[in-house]
């Protein structure tokens, strides 16, 4: 017996290294592809201006103490050990890390939060804070109001940089690419052949976009894995033939001998040295994934990868550029990654180093698509169409507006800057700037969230900050060499995010002060002049309790609405997915005998929203589920539930929103008395007589809304009572009712919204509302296009919204 166990334990152990090592495999085309084409410019644009190659070598192993060093720091200490430890169930990312925050600490500006949100098993903390003491920052972060609109701030500035790098990086990685035709041809031909095929390859690259990469994706490991080996094997060559010796560089010592002899132009170069932490990959290795998440590959072999195969690969690419070079002074030698490949192999190294810098741009891409999708989740960018181009791959998306707009961008960069230089001081800048977010926002986590002492999070800002505002100063110095450019589209960026985000907050403000009263619903009827028509009527709202007013204003132009009315709130949770079996919180709008309901649609931040034919029909049949388990509930709540007294109270004011699982109703239902269930599971289920059923119940949003753990059970022996045959005739007659009302037609009601700046406010609110969120809701997509809502299903009420 023992050796059987033994046996299959080692088998086991086999088997998960061999995922492991199959897992660190898949990540390079994933993680890695942008980061393995460092070495093709970052000699080069080191060495374009403000220092020279001298015969004493001091600079050249300057340059590579610098290179190694801040390699070991960045991407390995701080991204590999530490950042990608702060993943959100699985995904990277800024938003990742400032979702993490917000459900840490009351810091969040999303609107209708509500007490029900935490109860979603993805929201689970995995370093819950101690009752008994709270850190002081997270006291002192909540209490100061700006302080929430600054880390806003912070975050969008780290999402734009990285929007912008996704401009910049296809542009640099290419065209570095394909300039190693100048070896190869002569100045004049080399000057007219660059730039068109760098654009072609580009408007190839951005064409195929829509066709997903799922058919292509399982080339991209394989691709960069020979990038990786051919960047080794020239760079041991090198060494061995030019300088076995270059090894001693690795030395600090010669940060300082380097710094010391070229003073400032050494200082300024450092702008170029670091393009070799390109890490954006690294930093949202979860958010742009396409084959799968940071969960599926998995913390281990992300580490894998990068420790055992990406480091080591880089570093001997770099000390044998250095190595080469060392030998070769002659001003006819080109600083650049091609002059050090030995001519037989020249033709090779340029075809697979043109795929891996297409690998990695296409990398920056899905990633660029996924934060615009992120960002609109969390209502921080204009609706744009978002296309999932695999159904069987969660992640894969296109945005075609984002897509155009990039290839143009990337076209215009490289046509406009025609050299590696400029190309490079742009992109320095925008990713130092992500890494100076990612620093803070990390700070953050390791008080907050993981609970550590805010000495650890200080030591962390200022050893890593330090390291970084070094470059990123350096960066500042090309502003008029390169470096405006991820300045100006990310101020452009954040404007257009700020703006829509400020206007969808005081949208949702206003909604809030001018909710109709239940009253005024259940008032309604024939005596007012109003009629019930047969069919479903959705009525799409952000409020999560009240009568949106732009269905009193619906009721008062037209005196009709549908026999069954449903209010629907499709809304963000800070997370990146909601389970399936937790994204339905359904409840009454009144009595039963009213036909009116509420439905609540939560999504992540990373979740593929329904098309409008599949919400529909699951949205019907979790109403139905709904309605069973409600009858259930009112008929036969045992003793055991709590906090019954108050259940009584609950006729004046909407009645409380049930998480409704996927489990469909079939059979007699039953319910059951389970002493021990983990909150994680929590969902409805309709299944047998003896099934168990744990049912967590939400009281309608409010200040004092509390969680309450309701258990039911059902005595066989009186199912033949008369209370259960009204009951169940009851039931049958209001499922009767929504299943007429479904053949009869659903409409989907929504508001037509035009924003105004209230009288007395200053320019910059009038600018920002009344020009900049109007020119936006007018040129981008409306919410029935972005909810597909068919047009002859479709009800819009015009509404003024003064804020």
């Amino acid at each position: 017996m023992d050796l059987e166990y033994s046996k299959f334990s080692d088998a086991s152990k086999k088997g998960s290294w061999k995922t492991a090592l199959l897992f660190a495999y898949q990540s390079l085309g994933v993680v890695y592809g942008d980061l393995s084409t460092s070495p093709l410019y970052v000699y080069k644009s080191t060495f374009a201006e403000d220092i020279q190659h001298s015969e004493s070598n001091e600079e050249i192993f300057g340059v590579l103490s610098f290179v190694f060093w801040t390699l070991t720091l960045v991407p390995l200490f701080k991204y590999v050990f530490v950042v990608l430890r702060a993943d959100d169930n699985g995904e990277g990312g800024t938003f990742a890390l400032y979702s993490l925050i917000c459900r840490h600490a009351n810091v969040s500006l999303l609107p209708n939060r509500q007490v029900a949100d935490e109860a979603v098993s993805t929201y689970k903390l995995e370093h819950p804070p101690e009752k008994r003491s709270s850190s002081r920052v997270k006291v002192y972060l909540e209490k100061h109001k700006v302080l929430h609109t600054a880390l806003l701030i912070l975050v969008l500035l780290g999402t734009c940089m990285v929007i912008g790098d996704g401009v910049l990086t296809p542009a640099i990685s290419v065209f570095s690419a394909v300039s190693g035709l100048e070896l190869s041809m002569s100045k004049e031909h080399h000057q007219y052949a660059v730039i068109p095929i760098t654009c072609f390859i580009l408007v190839c690259l951005f064409a195929l976009q829509h066709y997903g990469t799922h058919r292509v994706g399982f080339l991209f490991a394989p691709v960069v894995l020979t990038w990786l080996l051919c960047i080794s094997a020239l760079g041991l060559y090198n060494m061995i033939h030019w300088n076995p010796h270059v090894y001693k560089a690795l030395s600090p010592y010669y940060m300082f001998k380097f710094l010391k002899k070229t003073k400032k132009g050494g200082w300024m170069s450092l702008g170029g040295i670091l393009l070799c932490i390109t890490v954006y990959l690294i930093i949202h290795a979860g958010s742009e994934a396409m084959f799968a998440d940071l969960g599926h590959f998995s913390y281990a072999a992300i580490q894998t990868a990068f420790t055992f195969l990406v480091y080591p690969a880089l570093i001997l690419a770099y000390m044998g550029q250095a190595a080469y070079l060392s030998q070769h002074h002659h001003t006819s030698y080109h600083i650049s990654f091609y002059v050090s490949v030995p001519e037989s192999v020249r033709w090779p190294v340029l075809v697979i180093a043109i795929l891996a810098s297409v690998v990695g741009s296409q990398a920056i891409i899905s990633g660029t698509f996924s934060i615009i999708n992120q960002s609109q989740s969390l209502s921080c960018f204009p609706r744009v169409k978002v296309i999932h181009t695999s159904d069987k791959i969660h992640g894969q998306i296109y945005i075609p507006e984002i897509n155009w707009v990039l290839m143009i961008l990337c076209i215009t960069v490289t046509i406009g800057f025609r050299d590696t230089k400029h190309m490079g001081n742009a992109s320095g800048l925008a990713v130092m700037t992500v890494m100076l977010v990612t620093t803070c926002l990390m700070s953050l986590v390791i008080i907050l969230c993981w609970n550590k002492p805010p000495a650890v999070a200080l030591s962390f800002l200022l050893f890593f900050g330090s390291i970084e505002l070094l470059y990123f100063s350096a960066s500042l110095t090309k502003f008029t060499e390169g470096a405006w450019l991820p300045i100006l589209l990310a101020l452009f960026l954040m404007t257009i995010m700020f703006v829509w985000h400020y206007a969808t907050i005081k949208k949702y403000e206003f909604d809030l002060h001018n909710k109709v009263s239940l009253e005024w619903l259940l008032a309604l009827g024939p005596s007012l002049g109003v009629a019930r028509v047969p069919g479903i009527g959705l009525v799409f709202t952000d409020l999560t309790s009240g009568i949106p007013a732009n269905f009193s204003r619906f009721v008062t132009n037209l005196p009709a609405y549908h026999r069954i009315l449903v209010f629907v709130c499709v809304k963000s949770v800070p997370v990146p997915f909601v389970p399936p079996a937790e994204r339905y919180l359904v409840g009454r709008v009144g009595p039963a005998a009213h036909r009116s309901y509420r439905c609540i649609v939560r999504y992540g931040y990373r979740d593929v929203h329904q098309d409008i034919d599949s919400f529909e029909t699951e949205l019907v049949a979790r109403l139905a589920d709904f309605i069973r388990y409600d009858w259930h509930r009112s008929q036969h709540t045992s003793p055991y539930a709590e906090d019954d007294a108050s259940h009584s109270n609950e006729s004046s004011s909407e009645r409380r929103l049930a998480v409704i699982g996927t489990v469909t109703f079939s059979g007699t239902p039953g319910y059951g008395i389970e002493e021990s269930v983990e909150p994680a599971s929590v969902s409805i289920g309709f299944s047998t007589v003896e099934s168990v059923t744990d049912v967590i119940e939400m009281q309608a949003v409010g200040a004092g809304a509390v969680e309450r753990r309701v258990r039911f059970a059902i005595d066989d022996d009186d199912s033949e009572s008369d209370g259960q045959t009204k009951m169940y005739v009851q039931l049958e007659e209001e499922l009767r009712d929504l299943m007429t009302a479904q053949e009869a037609g659903t409409a989907f009601i929504l508001g037509h919204t035009h924003v105004e700046a209230k009288q007395g406010s200053s320019i910059l609110k009038r600018l920002a509302i009344n020009f900049g969120y109007n020119f936006l809701r007018r040129n981008c997509r409306g919410p029935d296009v972005a909810l597909k809502v068919p047009p002859i299903s479709l009800l819009e009420v015009g509404m003024v919204y003064v804020v």
